[in-house]
């Protein structure tokens, strides 16, 4: 009796296994609750949701300002326990509602999927941006361009073109998405060598050598702020920055396992280009 009950989860917990990696695919998000992720919130400490900022709302993963009066600069990261080097992270992201009170201007409709990014542990208490590469992911405005998936640096640099890029932001070339319409940005990361951020299925931005280097992060360990040193894995965090988003899927393909062979590697990233879901 006690070994088929033994048998019977072993079995339950396999299949939730494959479940959660079917196909290669590995849901960072369940749809359900926060458990595998890890919450920092500037001025707070590891894990204290302030005001219940990231919660799962009909089934997303939502960054809210309910229960704020002001933003106060407590920008916030939702980091994924685990760490990863080579993947294709795929995104469904929607901005709603206003912004909070004394949220910034440049923050409206705005945030962002950090990646390589040091862990949510080692920030520091009053710690701002974590240092990460940061796929900026913008609002429409409802009147001009103003592009999605670009690049911003905190903390880092990369190379275009062969050259270093110290410019903190770089717009992307995708289309402006007004409204509230769900958006899908998808992040297709070699370790230190190439990275390519992709929207609704164009390539808008690619790069390579993301390093460590440059500022905008405040109050980090400088133990942390090795200058010229090349990230080739790292957590992926997705911020609060004051304006409120959801999303409604935060999935990854991990693409490690294909890294030491080159040609199926091209094969395997070629299948999920084509593959629509």
């Amino acid at each position: 009796m006690i070994r088929s009950i033994l048998m019977t989860t072993l079995a339950l917990a396999l299949g939730a296994s494959c479940s959660a990696q079917k196909g290669g695919w590995i849901k960072l998000f369940n749809g359900k609750d926060l458990k595998d992720w890890d919450i920092k919130i500037t001025g707070h400490a590891l894990n204290d949701n302030n005001g219940n900022t990231f919660r799962v709302k009909d089934g997303a993963l939502a960054v809210s300002y309910e229960n704020y009066d002001a933003f106060n600069d407590q920008y916030g990261h939702i980091f994924h326990k685990k760490k990863f080097s080579a993947y294709l992270l795929v995104m469904e992201y929607r901005f709603v509602g206003d912004q909070v009170k004394g949220g910034p201007g440049w923050a409206t409709r705005n945030s962002g999927a950090m990646i390589h990014s040091q862990s949510a542990a080692s920030m520091g208490k009053d710690q701002d941006f974590p240092i990460s590469i940061e796929v900026q992911l913008l609002g429409g405005l409802g009147h001009g361009k103003r592009s999605t998936a670009n690049l911003c640096t905190p903390g880092t640099n990369v190379v275009m073109d062969g050259k270093l890029i110290t410019a903190h932001c770089v717009d992307s070339k995708s289309e402006t998405y007004d409204g509230d319409r769900w958006v899908r940005a998808e992040v297709l990361v070699l370790g230190d060598s190439i990275v390519k951020h992709i929207v609704e299925g164009d390539t808008v931005l690619t790069y390579n050598k993301p390093q460590i280097g440059g500022g905008n992060v405040s109050h980090a360990d400088p133990k942390l702020q090795q200058n010229g040193r090349l990230l080739s894995e790292g957590y992926i965090a997705l911020q609060s920055e004051s304006h409120p988003v959801e999303y409604r899927k935060v999935d990854l393909f991990d693409l490690a396992p294909y890294m030491k062979d080159k040609k199926k590697l091209a094969k395997k990233i070629e299948e999920l280009q084509k593959r629509k879901k």
